[in-house]
């Protein structure tokens, strides 16, 4: 319940009271103590220094038209200061399918970079040293192509690939969950996600093999304990499934990290961080048995509430930014993406991500938020708070138990179904004005300031196509050929499919048809 007229509630259910003292605090778990930061259950954070050791990562998250077009405005971002790049890719990619596919048709570019074969790597990261930066990747079906892409760019820089760091999100289980780019069926997308486990462990060790994204089950409309719970719940399946695997988990599970939204309710979402810090580091002790201290911690990269931007005086969007950026970095982030204030229009202009970035660097080096570790710790009202969203996502957590594990609850649709009851429910509360959104139910304007919008021109789609069409006529089909071949005999077995994949990665081979040929054995998905 997001809002009503007899009281306040928080999104995740419980009602706000109007004060909170030392008497108050719903101890629900007389073991959870609030401990040092650094230490289990790190609800204070993963480190003891925080920010004062290290800011956090300020990665902007990019990507729109041609790799070339693209790759300027990454320089542009890390020559303002960015730390770190985090690259959008467009739904072609993010499906499998090559530019030139007629499923691709009128989609190329438009919400991210269009990447069809290592030759589009090669542009996208030309003079950026790979060895240098620090690269995430919001992919998921194809995740492991393009990990294997960004490596082999990577090699033709002369940087060992176990000096690459970086992130996959590479967390296909909240695809079928809240957004829909995937391509097989649920059992071997969970091979492909630990396939990248085991070869990440041997070839790239400083990469983080996964980014397990609570942020697009938020933005389909969740609430902030069901934010928590489904994502952790499929945080254990992937861990489970990489034992099943014969992995280690004291050996991979130090590479996994996490990825929040950080949306309106400054408290409520600083609750969560802290919250769901707690929550993954019993589960990983006390249930799936991890005893290197390094399994326990959740690490976490956090992004702004891109569905609470507003199309409607979108300049207000750079004020709710930044107080969702407060909150992440008062809940102990370790990398953050800022909205820009015109996404509820079009992709962002130069000025617009330069601004968002420059948030990010006044809350950090002008607002304190980073003089002290967890500023809102003992605060009475954080901290109850803190209790209660993590009641509530463990309730949940246990019902998804119930269910048989986050997978068969997803077969059975409960994820989607207490989502869709959320989102309704705040929908409600919007047309009523039981909950307010400035610009949009109240404080409306008659007149509307558009500002400038970036567009993708149409010339875009048939220069990419052209290109890709010239790629496969100029390599040699024969190797590209037996190295598809070796890749659907791998597929038929149990063995590692990342190494045969690289191979017609290398032989030129395209994102789509390594797709089609994994797609031979595993089928599609329909849901």
């Amino acid at each position: 319940m997001s809002g009503s007229n007899d009281g306040h509630w928080a999104s995740s259910g419980f009602e706000i009271q109007p004060a909170y003292r030392p008497g108050d605090r719903r101890d629900w778990d007389p073991s959870v103590q609030l401990g040092e930061p650094g230490e289990f259950p790190f609800t204070r954070g993963p480190y003891p220094n925080m920010y004062r050791g290290r800011l956090w990562t300020m990665r902007q998250y990019a990507g729109f038209g041609s790799a070339l077009q693209t790759n300027r405005r990454f320089r542009e971002l890390l020559d303002a200061g960015q730390t770190g790049l985090s690259v959008a890719f467009d739904l072609p990619t993010q499906m499998g399918l090559d530019s030139d596919d007629p499923r691709a048709s009128g989609e190329v570019g438009k919400v991210g970079v269009a990447i069809d074969s290592i030759a589009d790597m090669r542009l996208l990261f030309d003079r950026i040293p790979l060895g240098e930066v620090s690269t995430s990747m919001t992919i998921n079906a194809t995740a492991a192509v393009l990990l294997l892409l960004y490596e082999l760019v990577a090699e033709e820089q002369g940087v060992r690939s176990d000096a690459l760091r970086g992130t996959v999100q590479n967390d296909i289980l909240k695809e079928y969950i809240a957004r829909g780019t995937y391509i097989y069926p649920v059992a071997p997308s969970m091979r492909l996600v630990t396939d990248l486990f085991a070869y990440c462990a041997a070839e790239v060790p400083k990469w983080n093999t996964i980014s397990i994204s609570g942020y697009h089950i938020r933005e389909a409309g969740s609430t902030a304990a069901q934010e928590i719970a489904f994502t952790i719940s499929n945080g254990l399946a992937y861990v489970a499934a990489a034992r099943a695997a014969g992995l280690d988990i004291d050996e991979f599970a130090p590479r996994l990290s996490f990825f929040w939204n950080s949306h309106n309710h400054l408290f409520e979402e600083v609750a969560k961080f802290r919250a769901a810090r707690r929550l993954w580091a019993r589960l990983m002790r006390d249930r799936m048995g991890a005893t290197n201290p390094a399994s326990w911690k959740m690490r976490f990269h956090t992004q702004t509430a891109g569905s609470t931007l507003t199309a409607q005086q979108p300049l207000g969007n750079v004020v709710r930014t930044a107080y969702q950026a407060l909150a992440a970095a008062l809940g102990g982030t370790q990398s953050l993406h800022t909205n820009s204030f015109d996404e509820a229009l079009g992709l962002p202009t130069e000025a617009s991500a330069k601004l968002a970035l420059r948030t990010q660097q006044i809350l950090a080096f002008e607002s304190g938020v980073g003089d002290t570790v967890d500023p809102l710790a003992g605060s009475y009202y954080v901290e109850s708070l803190t209790d209660e969203v993590e009641a509530a996502a463990l309730a949940l957590i246990r019902a998804i138990d119930d269910l048989g594990g986050a997978v068969a609850a997803i077969e059975a649709g409960f994820q989607s179904r207490q989502i869709e009851d959320a989102a309704y429910r705040y929908a409600r509360d919007v047309d009523s004005g039981d909950a307010v959104v400035v610009g949009v139910n109240r404080f409306v304007e008659e007149e509307e300031v558009v500002p400038d919008i970036l567009s993708i021109e149409a010339e875009l789609e048939r220069a990419q196509c052209k290109a890709t069409a010239e790629l496969r006529a100029d390599r040699d089909q024969a190797a590209v050929d037996r190295a598809l071949d070796e890749l659907e005999r791998a597929a038929r077995t149990d063995g590692n499919l990342l190494y045969p994949m690289k191979n017609a990665l290398r032989a030129l081979a395209t994102i789509g048809e390594v797709s089609k040929t994994l797609e031979k054995v595993f089928g599609r998905y329909g849901a």
